[in-house]
C-alpha cells in the first residue's frame, strides 16, 4: 500500500517550505518508510504517558494534592516529519506543550513506613493549537521512607488519549483540510528511588512501558498500521520541592530511549 501511494502521489504531495531542502536531498540510505510511520505513532503516544513527577512518597500520608502538569512536546525535525520517501511532510508540530490537571491522594500508612497512593490526570476535549484532545491517565503505587531520608517504591500507570486534527496533510496543498483520528494508549510499571533532604527530594525512576496506537487518515480513509509499537524501558530523573505547607513543585526529565526525550513540570496544592 505504501509503495502504491508513493507512486501515485509523490508528484503532488505537499512539502513544508521549511523542509524543502531536506526533501530535495532525498532520504538517507537507511530510510525505512514503515519505521518512519511507527516512530511518529509511538512518539505521540509516549508524549502524553503519565510519568511520576513526584518522589516515591508523593506527599504526606493522609493528604491530597491538586494541580497542573506541563508536559513539553519537543518539535520534530524535518527528517522525522518527512514520509512517503521524503515526498510529503506531516503536520506534527502543532502543540508545543500538553497541560494536564492532576489530582492525587496519599492514603494512611500501612504499618510504620509504607504510604500507598493513587492519582488521576485528565485533559478535557478543548481545541488548542488546532487539535482537540482527550487524555485520561491514572496511577497507583506505594512509597517507603526511612528515618534517614531514603525513599523507594513502585507504581503502575496507564493513559488513554485521543486526538482529532489534521495531522497527515493532504497531498494537494489546495485541498480542503480533513481531520484525522489518533488514539494512543500506554501502560507500565516503575521502580523509584529518592532522597529526602528537608523540603527537597531528588528522585529517579526506571520502568517498562507498552504502547498501542490507532491512526485513521481522514483524507484517504486509510488506517495507519504501527508495525513496531514501543514496548521497552522508560526513565525519569527529577526533583520535588515543598515550597510551603500547601505548595509543592516538581520538575523532571523523562525519556523513552530512541523515541522521546523531554521535560515536564508540575505545581500542586496540598490539602
Amino acid at each position: 500500500m505504501l509503495t502504491l501511494l508513493i507512486a501515485i502521489n509523490s508528484a503532488s504531495a505537499y512539502v513544508d517550505e521549511a523542509c524543502q531542502d531536506v526533501a530535495d536531498a532525498g532520504p538517507p540510505a537507511d530510510y525505512d518508510e514503515q519505521g518512519q510511520q511507527d516512530f511518529l505513532l509511538n512518539y505521540f503516544a509516549l508524549a502524553t504517558t503519565l510519568s511520576p513527577l513526584h518522589a516515591p512518597v508523593p506527599h504526606k500520608a493522609g493528604t491530597g494534592g491538586a494541580g497542573i502538569e506541563l508536559a513539553i512536546i519537543p518539535p520534530l525535525s524535518c527528517e522525522r516529519r518527512l514520509v512517503l520517501n521524503y515526498t510529503k511532510t506531516e503536520d506534527t508540530n502543532k502543540a508545543p506543550v500538553a497541560p494536564r490537571p492532576r489530582v492525587s491522594f496519599a492514603f494512611p500508612k500501612i504499618g510504620e513506613k509504607i504510604v500507598p497512593y493513587a492519582g488521576l490526570g485528565y485533559i478535557p476535549p478543548v481545541t488548542v493549537f488546532g487539535t482537540r484532545n482527550v487524555v485520561i491517565s491514572a496511577e497507583a503505587g506505594f512509597g517507603v521512607s526511612s528515618d534517614k531520608g531514603l525513599q523507594w517504591g513502585g507504581r503502575y500507570h496507564a493513559t488513554l488519549m485521543k486526538t482529532v486534527a489534521e495531522i497527515a496533510t493532504p497531498f494537494d496543498e489546495s485541498a480542503e483540510a480533513v481531520d484525522d483520528l489518533f488514539i494512543g494508549s500506554t501502560f507500565g510499571v516503575d521502580l523509584m528511588g529518592g532522597w529526602r533532604a528537608e523540603r527537597f527530594t531528588p528522585y529517579a525512576a526506571i520502568g517498562f512501558t507498552d504502547v498501542s496506537t490507532f491512526f485513521y487518515i481522514g483524507d484517504d480513509g486509510i488506517v495507519g498500521n504501527n508495525a513496531e509499537p514501543f514496548a521497552g524501558i522508560t526513565a525519569s530523573v527529577g526533583a520535588q520541592f515543598r515550597a510551603s505547607e500547601h505548595v509543592q513543585l516538581a520538575a523532571e526529565f523523562y525519556t523513552a530511549p530512541g523515541v522521546i526525550y523531554t521535560g515536564r513540570m508540575r505545581g500542586t496544592w496540598i490539602f
